[in-house]
């Protein structure tokens, strides 16, 4: 039904055709149920397992890491002799990386759509619902309620429908008020009152649409009818949930430039496997290949296929994985449980935080912060005693301040008054959780704020040592409760915004009598008083008394807090019992007169206490901090206020906007607003959702944080969604992170360690990056030279996998900057590798390289107890024959010795873990930062040099390795050739921090 909220009773029911009395005929509920569907919300299809598995290899990388295990499977399969084993175990390799690399994706993937699932949570499993077959209400399952049902709510219930209200309070025991909490789905903090007038707008957020009721909500107190309007999909928890389908899961930053940075390797890989191939076309008739041109295609062919395993960094994914997931483990420890691995790096760039207000930047838990009784009267003016509440939770201590100075409220005898009426008039209490730790509200949110107020009074001085948690949580309320006793209630009406209760002294005497203790708005529970109460004195309430009391209200009401006030009076000499008509709530307003004014208090959701330092926190860092609420704009912009996102005298006219105003203006408009707005007030989650997408068209990175139901979209389309460990089921399962404690400076410590992780992550890129480019120009330089193999498939895996693999997690250790927090976020688009960097590490690249073939090369040249053949003879060992004149005296099997091979690997690792030492600081020179900086480092080295002497001194792995122990005279060449590739870094890195730096 469109627009219910605009249709009288009368209308909504006349639309669906049912009786108010006797509700729907099974015929119509028939009907309605085949028009509408069951009142579920359906089960998304996911992906199938097969799709899943075939998304982990639309990678570039992956696929070219696919057709080189196949290649390499194939001609293993046609290899002969002795190699034909050892052949098969470069594929083999391969193959298994990337089924570990599925299984991993597969595995995410298939946990990422729980929060569709997590929704049903909110669908209660039973409703009560009036129809034909039945003279009264009967309880069916919810999934079977109907648009058109007439069903009843009550108190403590969710609600599961969106629901039309229909007070009836002459029948069926119907309350005359009825408070829902929705801060679930809307934002605010205050459970809000409803009734059966239409609201005429047709444009009226939730917010504002008095006449309904939302599903997922909760009845916070009363009972009522209503008729339902819309079911399943159709709700707005429907519809929030058709926003998360739609909502497509954006890529982080360091994924986007992994995908760009494999496009790019994958071309330049293509380009130098063609190249290798072309320039070695006129030996494919060597004679080594038994003069057969198709057999010397193939063997080049073989050696593109190394090169392509050689360029592209195999262990990459297995580091970036490992170092998220420690990055995850210390961010557990600071109570951020990150859900979502990539997104650990995505923080480090988030250059805007949009944050829920309600649970998120404030606590949701009402607390009385400011309240006053009279001091004295002198004629037509007043003076009042101020006073100040500290605590910001539900938990029960606190301290009363005057003049900024301790009080003791028993000496004062307003407060005692004061706190004996919102101890009585109070339906509300307090509760221990064991499990959590925490004071959690029983009943509504402002009167559990007066019963907190008054466990901080303590007006009676209840002596409270020894009391254990739970006993503690309502001491001071039970005193003032067994001195009177609560005979009824006259409940809250819109007509007179108040509500009494009628008291009894428990022990009744001369002095004490019958009293109705009133609280309400106060303009109207003070336009019913007459008097006063200074001390215990009873004195006339003159005009300008009264003058004195609403400016101060009104100042509290709209100033800096924006306090929500209540006054609070007494009706010294109420009506007895007898003489009251209960029946009609028309006539409680007679009863509430003649009253006497005691004193009010201020209430808000208060600030977390550490939300206002972590704000500037953000500010110092660069980071614009958004609060989006659906609370109401003057509580809002006040909120944004106290804690730092508007200083105190800011103009806020272009600033904050409420989900109305941002609908009225023009797309470009609603874009301008967004680049420079902080507050957003009075939202539906459609208008979170669009304000994501206005600031990624900034190039934004956006964090959203929150904690209800509404928040959920939101959560999922912005580029990393934080949810609050107290909020719903459905923010966390849409989140990419949950704040264990709820504290929004936790957000603060998860970014700066975000930033240390990335800052770490292009460390060990570079370092994995440049060595791949050494294998390449290895690989490059053997093929252009015509010299045997220096390094083949296999060892090159291992050194990828194990031996660089290691170092390269533990360079994920490195401590972060100092002035780490002090650095505006960095660009997203900003490159990997580009410019200088790209230039230093491809000549770290080419004298790895370069090292690589020429320790194999000195061995065959110069070694002692080599061959000792001649440059051009290495050159061309291919055209190597007993009757060839050029080989002279050379034995032709040398060329296929293990020794070379073993001297350009040994080489190749060794100077990866000089290189690994180079990469502990970007541009910090090893005297600056030396190794024990981190010593995860030193010993991820120290174990990459034992594996690397495990397979050339433990049989049979030199067999499967193909290389063979070294001596002492080989082992110092091999460092004769690693150790100035430090010095070689550190001349680079003296170039960057003089002359490049800015």
């Amino acid at each position: 039904m469109e627009n219910a909220h605009t249709k009288t009773v009368e209308e909504v029911l006349a639309y669906f055709g049912v009786n108010e009395s006797t509700g729907l005929s099974l015929e119509q509920v028939k009907k309605l149920k085949e028009k509408w569907g069951s009142n579920e919300l359906p089960a998304e299809e996911g992906k199938t397992l097969l799709e899943l598995v075939i998304e982990q290899f639309e990678d570039l990388l992956v696929r070219i890491l696919l057709l080189a295990a196949c290649i390499s499977f194939v001609l293993a399969w046609f290899e002969e002799g002795e190699e034909t084993i050892t052949a098969f175990v470069e594929p083999f390799v391969i193959l298994l990386i990337l089924v570990a690399n599925a299984i991993v994706g597969v595995w995410q993937e298939r946990n990422a759509e729980n929060a569709i699932e997590a929704l049903k949570e909110y669908e209660p499993e039973m409703g009560k619902v009036y129809r034909q077959d039945r003279k009264s209400v009967q309880r069916i399952k919810a999934r079977d309620i109907v648009p058109g049902d007439i069903v009843e709510v009550a108190a403590f219930l969710p609600i599961g429908n969106a629901l039309n209200i229909s007070l009836q309070p002459s029948q069926r025991g119907m309350s005359t008020t009825l408070r829902v909490d929705q801060s679930i789905l809307t934002g605010e903090s205050v459970s809000v009152i409803k009734h059966t007038d239409p609201v005429p707008d047709p444009r009226a957020v939730n917010q504002d649409k008095k006449n309904m009721l939302f599903s997922g909500t909760n009845i916070a107190a009363g009972k009522a009818m209503g008729v339902v309007i819309a079911t399943g999909v159709n709700t707005e928890i429907g519809k929030i949930r058709d926003e998360m389908v739609a909502t497509e899961q954006e890529r982080t930053p360091l994924q986007q430039k992994l995908d760009e940075f494999g496009e790019q390797l994958s071309k330049v890989i293509s380009l130098i496997c063609i190249a290798v191939w072309i320039i070695n076309i006129g030996h494919f008739n060597d004679p080594v290949h038994g003069g057969s041109w198709i057999r010397g295609a193939i063997y080049y062919f073989k050696i593109a296929v190394a090169l392509a395993v050689a360029a592209i960094p195999e262990g990459l994914p297995a580091v970036i994985t490992t170092c998220l997931a420690l990055g995850t483990r210390r961010m557990a420890k600071k109570n951020a449980i990150v859900r979502s691995l990539p997104s650990v790096e995505t923080l480090g760039c988030t250059s805007v935080i949009c944050s829920d207000k309600t649970g998120t930047l404030t606590t949701n838990q009402m607390s009385v912060c400011r309240m006053f009784v009279l001091d004295r009267v002198e004629g037509d003016s007043c003076s009042l005693n101020e006073f100040t509440v500290t605590g910001s939770t539900y938990a029960p201590m606190g301290e009363v301040h005057k003049d900024d100075k301790l009080i003791k409220c028993s000496q004062y005898d307003g407060l005692v008054e004061l706190a004996t009426i919102c101890a009585l008039c109070n339906d509300s209490s307090l509760d221990y959780n064991e499990a959590k730790g925490v004071y959690e509200k029983v009943g509504e949110a402002t009167e559990t704020a007066l019963t907190c107020l008054v466990e901080k009074m303590n007006v009676f001085d209840t002596d409270l040592k020894g009391l254990s948690r739970i006993e503690r949580a309502n001491a001071c309320n039970s005193v003032i409760k067994q001195l009177m006793k609560k005979e009824f209630t006259l409940e809250f009406s819109r007509d007179r915004k108040s509500m009494s209760v009628y008291c009894t002294p428990n022990k009744p005497s001369r002095t004490s009598m019958s009293k109705m203790f009133v609280k309400g708005a106060p303009e109207g529970v003070i336009d019913r008083c007459t008097h006063v109460r200074v001390g215990n004195a009873k004195i006339p309430l003159t005009s300008g008394i009264k003058q004195k009391i609403m400016s101060v209200i009104r100042e509290w009401g709209t100033g800096r807090d924006t306090l929500r006030c209540l006054a609070l009076a007494t009706h010294d000499n109420p009506p007895r019992k007898e003489e009251m008509n209960l029946e009609d709530s028309s006539n409680f307003i007679n009863y509430e007169t003649n009253l006497t004014f005691v004193g009010c208090v201020g209430m808000l959701d208060p600030p977390r206490i550490e939300v206002a330092s972590s704000i500037k926190l953000c500010k110092q860092a660069g980071i614009r901090v958004i609060m989006i609420t659906g609370d109401n704009k003057g509580t809002a912009v006040a909120i944004c206020r106290r804690i730092g996102i508007f200083v105190e005298d800011e103009d806020v006219s272009t600033k904050a906007f409420t989900g109305r105003e941002f609908d009225e203006l023009s797309l470009a408009a609603q874009r301008d607003a967004c680049h420079h707005a902080r507050c957003f007030a009075r939202v539906e989650p459609s208008h979170k959702s669009k304000i994501v997408e206005f600031l990624q068209s900034f190039d934004e990175i956006t964090a959203m944080t929150g904690d209800g139901v509404n928040d959920a979209p939101a959560l999922k389309k912005a580029e990393i969604g934080i949810a609050m460990g107290s909020g719903t089921a459905v923010a966390k399962t849409a989140s990419e992170m949950v704040l264990a404690d709820d504290n929004f400076s936790t957000i603060v410590a998860a970014v700066e360690e975000g930033r240390a992780i990335y800052n770490n992550m292009k460390q060990f890129i570079r370092y994995l990056i440049s060595s791949n480019v050494g294998e390449v120009v290895c690989i490059f330089l053997t093929a252009a030279l015509g010299f045997p193999e220096a390094l083949i498939p296999v060892q090159l895996l291992w050194v990828n996998l194990v031996t660089d693999g290691l170092p390269a997690t533990a360079l994920g250790f490195n401590p972060p900057d100092l002035d780490i927090m002090n650095k505006p976020p960095r660009n997203p688009k900003e490159p990997l590798i580009s410019g200088w960097l790209f230039f230093r590490y491809l000549a770290i690249g080419c004298y790895v390289g370069a090292a690589t073939v020429g320790a194999a090369a000195w061995w065959f040249i110069a070694a002692d107890g080599g061959p000792r053949v001649t440059f051009y003879q290495l050159s061309h060992f291919l055209q190597c024959k007993e009757d060839n004149p050029d080989f002279s005296g050379v034995d032709c099997v040398v060329f296929e010795s293990p020794y070379p091979m073993t001297m350009a690997l040994s080489v190749l690792v060794t100077i990866e873990m000089c290189n690994a030492l180079n990469s502990l600081s970007e541009n910090q020179s090893l005297m600056r930062m030396p190794p024990w900086e981190n010593i995860w480092l030193v010993g991820a080295i120290c174990l990459s040099m034992s594996l690397h002497f495990l397979i050339l001194y433990v049989e049979p792995l030199p067999i499967i390795f193909q290389i063979t122990p070294l001596n002492v005279t080989q082992w110092l060449m091999v460092l004769k050739i690693s150790l100035p590739v430090i010095l070689l870094d550190e001349t680079l890195k003296y170039v960057a921090r003089n002359y490049l730096e800015p």
